[in-house]
């Protein structure tokens, strides 16, 4: 087929018009375009297209009326796509424990390729792969939870019920451990003062960050997964602005650990004192287990979910 060929919608047959322009569509090769010519604008086309053939085409408006419209819609060259790390914790709960154990990031990093995620720690890529296999061919007696195969309602309650529930339960009782330790050993470990002040800040953020989840975004995401009209907010909007709270509080993580140098106790460390350092990596733990299940698995079904009202309209 000839790149960029003009096809006149106006002289097709009304019943034939989407057909014939899918026939043209479907006859195109990778790097290969043609040119619509219509009286009007085409849009319901584009979100057919979008819906029968997904998202792998593009739209560009040549002409936008008033009299005559022109689009030129091509199919691109297919890219390879390799897989982020938390797309690859996400299939597999063994390698996402790799993952943990090599202290490679994939929940607030999960975008990251696997050669940009072990370049980040300084790891050999074919290394890291070579255990990645390794524990796939491990056989577990008690399989975890399957993620991946929920429905995206019934995951934002599993996370509302889980960690949620336990962010409220635990965050309070870090926030008073925090303090008691900071007043007993502040003077001596300064660095207790700034850990207080720090996780008092950082639990009165996730408070806020969860409270928008349960009354704005997982609303929408079980409206959009029945189909409801009155979604009036965009998802994608949304798990943005939760993607980069996410990216804040693991960077308030790291800072915790760099003041703590990775939680490492003084010879005259309390009971309370080491039961602090206790709790925040437990709650550490809990919270990237919570913000993979929503960067890797819950906020891309979301997205998808919206892309599908999108097309039929």
């Amino acid at each position: 087929m000839i790149k960029t060929a003009l096809l006149n919608v106006t002289r097709i047959e009304p019943r034939l018009k989407h057909p014939t322009i899918f026939e043209h569509f479907d006859a195109l090769e990778p790097g290969e375009a043609f040119v619509i010519l219509n009286d009007h604008d085409p849009k319901p086309l584009y979100y057919q297209l979008l819906g029968e053939r997904g998202n792998f085409f593009t739209w560009e408006y040549l002409e936008a009326g008033p009299e005559w419209w022109r689009v030129r819609i091509a199919k691109p060259v297919a890219e390879t796509h390799e897989e982020t790390v938390g797309e690859i914790a996400a299939k597999d709960l063994r390698k996402a424990k790799v993952f943990k154990k090599l202290g490679i990031d994939f929940c607030c990093g999960g975008k990251q390729t696997l050669k940009e995620a072990t370049d980040a720690v300084g790891l050999d890529e074919q290394l890291v792969r070579q255990e990645l296999e390794h524990a796939a061919e491990i056989k577990t007696e008690q399989a975890g939870h399957d993620f991946d195969r929920w429905n995206p309602g019934f995951l934002a309650d599993y996370i509302c019920n889980v960690h949620h529930r336990y962010i409220r339960e635990q965050g309070p009782i870090i926030e008073q451990l925090a303090d008691k330790v900071a007043l007993r050993h502040g003077v001596e470990h300064h660095e207790l003062l700034a850990l207080a002040e720090g996780v008092h800040a950082f639990m009165a953020d996730l408070y806020s960050h969860i409270q928008k989840e349960e009354q704005t975004l997982f609303p929408i995401i079980k409206k959009l997964e029945v189909g409801a009209e009155d979604v009036s907010l965009q998802a994608s909007e949304v798990v943005k602005c939760m993607e980069d709270e996410h990216e804040s509080a693991g960077g308030e993580l790291r800072r915790f650990r760099t003041l703590t140098r990775d939680y490492q106790l003084p010879a005259n460390a309390c009971n309370s004192y080491t039961y602090l350092y206790d709790r925040i990596k437990a709650f550490e733990n809990d919270l990237f287990q919570h913000i993979h299940l929503e960067n890797n698995i819950l906020f891309p079904k979301t997205i998808t979910l919206e892309k599908e009202r999108l097309a039929h309209g």
